[in-house]
């Protein structure tokens, strides 16, 4: 036996090999908790399929699921990128999660990208799942996948930056219940289930600038009519990433 076969090599590993190792374990977390899981999968499979089946709001598109399945998917794109990310991210802020991550070999940059990895892996899962309801229900989508991507990744980019910002700023608690409250109050305003054409003209100018309201609205053109990736909307949502992500790094506390 050779000398120096028992020794050590101290040093962190790899950039790349922290990032998927954080990734598999925010992703695992999330899986994990139920109350994420009603967020980011329940609801949204239960709202889809809810009404599309009961004629309770009038859409005014041939089948009710045509104008149903791009708006749930903007809200499965909220539910984990914002209200999930939000309230997990908040409580490992006040149990003092970030700041023992932020002192080990993993650079706080890496932790916010494992984040934002694991959340794209759980719109997939999402997308996925909520496709495959839609197509049981009748959905004929249309339009250019690369279209549906930009918008879904513009969207990511969004409402992550809200909720870091919601997260590093607020307490806990109130990041709990700010959270959830936007949550609801978005489902109904954004134009996720009832169409922004029902809302008198005044308020409705309001919330076309939403960035609910951009990005299912902007999935509804593609995959409803059809249509190019939709410019005014995918500008609302990449005014709102810049915004967010710009605040949330400037005023994120980890303490």
């Amino acid at each position: 036996m050779s000398a120096g076969t028992f020794t050590p090599r101290p040093g962190a590993a790899p950039v790349s090999r922290m990032i998927l190792a954080q990734t598999a374990l925010e992703t695992r977390m999330l899986l994990r908790n139920g109350e994420q899981l009603l967020l980011t999968v329940i609801i949204p499979a239960l709202l889809l399929t809810l009404f599309s089946a009961v004629d309770i709001v009038e859409t005014g598109a041939e089948e009710p699921v045509d104008f149903l399945a791009p708006g749930i998917l903007a809200l499965a794109v909220m539910s984990t990128a914002f209200t999930g990310q939000a309230i997990a991210t908040g409580f490992d802020r006040r149990y003092g999660v970030l700041k023992r991550l932020g002192a080990s070999p993993l650079p706080r940059w890496a932790l916010m990208a494992a984040k934002t990895l694991s959340v794209l892996l759980t719109e997939v899962l999402q997308i996925a799942l909520l496709t495959a309801i839609a197509f049981g229900l009748g959905w004929s989508p249309r339009g250019n996948p690369l279209s549906v991507a930009a918008l879904i990744l513009l969207g990511t980019a969004a409402f992550s930056g809200l909720g870091l910002l919601m997260a590093g700023t607020l307490r806990a608690e109130a990041t709990l219940a700010a959270a959830n409250l936007v949550f609801l109050l978005l489902l109904v305003g954004g134009g996720v289930i009832v169409p922004l054409e029902k809302f008198p003209d005044a308020v409705r100018s309001v919330l076309g600038l939403l960035p609910i309201s951009a990005l299912s609205d902007g999935l509804r053109e593609v995959l409803q009519h059809g249509a190019a990736l939709p410019w005014g909307d995918a500008a609302v949502l990449l005014g709102w990433s810049v915004l967010g992500l710009g605040a949330a790094a400037r005023y994120f506390r980890w303490e």
